[in-house]
């Protein structure tokens, strides 16, 4: 039997650009702002659906990064970037700052170099405090703090929403995004490359590789072998909502060579989290929670802030970062294949990832590639709040008078309305799934995990859902 030929896009794209998290979103976002043609080619069936979703999700000052690296340039212009940016969409922000916290005299000798490394990267707020003043600040920690450093422009950022936010400006600056789209082979003849996915070929003219977990296996089929992506499962706890007076800002402890450790912090939507751990692994799907993970969490917890493990625990999650054997990211553009490689982007790359973007369309430039400015962008995509600092929909009286949707309550663990769950399916990038409804909504992300709500929020979804099917969201279709 002879096999049905895989559908070829009809357009040839100046730019494509593999991998639809934070990082790829952005530079997607940033290319459509110029006179080329840009493709998102994304292996999942949404936006922000791998490494992105499971960030520990702090917005960065770049403090504690290496000086002199690509990476603390770009975290430090980043940060400021992507602040102007979430205002400009509404993507949660709580400017809550971070006190790292030493426990032993290792740990506060270390304390004054850690000082001087912020300065050299150009950040000079920091503050090394006594064990009484960090005592002060988070009364609730455990005992034997010796010392702290202050950094109060640490801040927590939903990244669920900031990879929507990139990905549906991107879209409405005029990429077309292909979903369920996994590179699996690639050709190269005169200036145009051929990606055969598993939804058909995309051509285009350049080709950017921000692939995450995937992005050595994408440079391979480049013929390259630069670098080995080592998946590392992250798991956390994620503490009910009557836990987050105990940490009101990030407590953050002094990194060492395999990272910056165990942290406890408060999170966007009003909860705590501790983690997360660091095991490397050979799957790079694995993102199942683990017995020794537990306990290895426990026992820091225990240590860190005794009482918080009194209270509830509402999840418990795994994630999987993009550990590299490089010690720095890896950008690099490889002008006689029209292909650009966006690699080893730690966690960092939430903060950083406009900032890549902006590096990424220079890198471009450089090898000849025409960018022109467009002009009449449209403006930022305004994104709904899920953020608890700020006025949610069931809160707001005007609008719930305009349309009593929002005054209907389907998730009451997370106070989610109809209306949210109507806009979140009719969106410009829509929820495909009831995964796609949470990272949008907070449905079904509360102390019941979906137990009370699910069946009524799948019947939302069904109800809501479009019906053309199809896995692209194409720039003619808005």
């Amino acid at each position: 039997m002879t096999a049905t030929p895989r559908p070829r896009h009809p357009e040839v794209f100046d730019i494509a650009v593999i991998g639809g998290g934070i990082v790829g979103s952005a530079i997607a976002r940033e290319l459509s702002g110029y006179d080329v043609s840009v493709a998102l080619v994304e292996a999942r069936d949404d936006i922000g659906d791998g490494t992105s979703k499971a960030n520990t999700a702090i917005l960065h000052t770049g403090f504690d990064a290496k000086p002199g690296t690509l990476e603390s340039r770009l975290v430090a212009r980043g940060y400021h970037l992507l602040n102007a940016y979430a205002k400009a969409t509404g993507i949660p922000v709580e400017h809550t700052g971070a006190v790292l916290v030493a426990w032993n005299e290792e740990e506060t000798d270390a304390l004054p170099g850690l000082k001087d490394k912020a300065e050299a990267n150009g950040y000079e707020h920091c503050r090394i405090i006594d064990a009484d003043e960090v005592y002060r600040l988070l009364p609730d920690l455990g005992d034997g703090v010796r010392g702290g450093l202050t950094v109060p422009d640490e801040s927590i950022i939903c990244t669920w929403t900031t990879s929507l936010a990139l990905a549906t400006d991107a879209q409405q600056r005029g990429t077309t995004i292909l979903l369920e789209h996994a590179v699996t082979g690639v050709d190269q003849a005169d200036d145009t490359t051929t990606l055969y996915t598993e939804a058909g070929e995309v051509r285009a003219h350049w080709v950017v590789n921000a692939a995450g977990l995937g992005a050595d296996h994408i440079d391979r089929l480049f013929g390259h072998e630069r670098f080995t992506v080592t998946p590392r499962r992250g798991e956390l706890f994620v503490f009910d909502k009557l836990a987050r007076p105990k940490a009101n800002k990030i407590v953050l402890p002094v990194p060492s060579s395999r990272g910056k450790g165990v942290l406890i912090s408060p999170t966007i939507y009003g909860n705590i989290m501790l983690g997360p751990t660091a095991e490397d692994l050979a799957d790079r799907t694995n993102t199942a929670t683990s017995e020794d993970g537990y306990d290895f969490l426990l026992d820091k917890g225990e240590r860190l802030m005794p009482s918080l493990l009194t209270e509830e625990v509402t999840a418990s999650y795994a994630g999987l970062r993009a550990a590299t054997d490089h010690p720095d990211y890896l950008i690099e553009a490889t002008p006689e294949q029209r292909y650009l490689l966006v690699g080893g982007i730690r966690s960092t790359g939430l903060t950083a990832g406009i900032a890549i973007a902006e590096h990424v369309r220079g890198l471009l430039e450089k090898a000849g590639m025409p960018l022109r400015t467009r002009t009449g962008l449209p403006d930022p995509p305004r994104m709904p709040n899920i953020g608890e600092a700020g006025t949610r929909p069931y809160q707001d009286a005007d609008l719930i008078a305009q349309d009593p949707a929002y005054g209907t309550i389907v998730c009451f663990c997370e106070r989610v309305t109809e209306g949210e769950i109507r806009d979140a399916c009719h969106a410009p990038l829509p929820a495909r799934s009831l995964e796609g409804l949470r990272r949008r909504t907070r449905a079904m992300n509360g102390r019941c995990q979906g137990f009370f709500c699910g069946a009524a929020i799948a019947a939302l979804r069904t109800q809501h859902q479009p019906h053309d099917g199809c896995r692209s969201q194409h720039k003619d279709d808005r």
